[in-house]
């Protein structure tokens, strides 16, 4: 295999092999090692697509969903394309998991036919009864808890316009849920600070805040929690949002609404930001919201660019978990 950049050396290579048929549960589960290693070989895959054209040839990946998806979906079966392999889509409401059989026996099943399982599903538990009765990788396409694939996309990002990520500074400003989770995790493993601003009430979990906490203190990244998102975005080289109603959570809207009026990302509070800060949304967006148009769809903007990291992140991700 020839790698098209520097960093890929032969502790990556060592790396990528401790990857093989590895779970992608949380990003917490592996080192910042095997996490930076990751991010170079994304990084080469997307420079260099046709090294990796074969890589994952006659591999079959079972695609769970039992929640809505774009990116998720199309990022991961472009994925399996571009490296040679097939995905197949798995709505549960066409299969028995739809209709009481167990998520243990449905991995036990689908062990015997596929080379890796990906699922987007709700409670994190479930993915993790999953991996346990399963005997191939099993890969987090988003629960409630993490989303980790995001932040190896976001990860990817940030290294493809900073080239590092140390002394670099991520805020995230809004709804401290899956996505603010998998991101703090990924960006303090990787030595990035990270700021989280949101409302009382809206902070990320207490158990994913100590996992963070403990990060912290291995890397000597810098974390911190804020409530005002004016404070949170000083110095910053990042500002991050997600809607401010998810999935599940439309009775909610009107509360949440009022309660995150003060955090949308708008052009005076990037204004506060370094001169060069950049714009992240994992999306969808809802402009007017979270966001305005002018920063969604300006010059500081590298949401595109973002979304697209997600299938050249995942294509590392399926590499090191399934390459025979």
């Amino acid at each position: 295999m020839v790698y098209g950049v520097n960093r890929m050396i032969a502790t990556d290579m060592q790396n990528i092999e401790a990857l093989k048929g590895k779970d992608l549960l949380k990003l917490a589960d592996y080192t910042p090692e095997l996490i930076e290693t990751l991010i170079y070989l994304a990084d080469d895959m997307k420079k260099n697509k046709e090294n990796y054209s074969e890589a994952l040839k006659g591999q079959l990946l079972g695609m769970i969903f039992e929640k809505h998806s774009t990116r998720t979906r199309v990022s991961f079966e472009a994925a399996m394309i571009q490296l040679g392999g097939h995905g197949m889509f798995l709505s549960s409401n066409d299969m028995q998991i739809g209709r009481g059989e167990t998520i243990e026996d449905t991995g036990k099943v689908l062990s015997g036919y596929l080379d890796g399982i990906m699922i987007r599903t709700h409670s994190h538990s479930r993915i993790e009864a999953l991996a346990e009765a399963a005997n191939i990788p099993v890969i987090n396409g988003l629960t409630d808890l993490y989303h980790p694939c995001q932040a190896l996309a976001d990860l990817l990002t940030v290294y493809e316009v900073k080239g590092q990520f140390k002394g670099v500074k991520m805020v995230y400003v809004g709804d401290g849920n899956n996505v603010a989770h998998s991101l703090m995790i990924g960006s303090l493993m990787v030595g990035m600070d990270f700021t989280l601003a949101a409302p009382a009430g809206y902070e990320a979990a207490p158990q994913i805040v100590e996992i963070a906490k403990g990060i912290s203190e291995q890397t000597g990244a810098k974390l911190e929690f804020v409530e005002d998102p004016q404070e949170a975005v000083k110095g910053a080289d990042f500002i991050y949002t997600d809607v401010w109603t998810s999935m599940g959570q439309e009775e909610e809207a009107e509360a949440r609404l009022k309660a995150f009026a003060p955090y949308q990302v708008n052009e005076q509070l990037l204004s506060i930001a370094n001169p060069d800060c950049k714009f992240m949304h994992c999306l969808p967006a809802h402009r007017g919201e979270e966001v305005s148009a002018g920063v969604m769809d300006g010059e500081a903007s590298v949401v595109f660019q973002q979304a697209e990291n997600r299938m050249h992140a995942q294509k590392a991700v399926l590499y090191g978990a399934m390459k025979k």
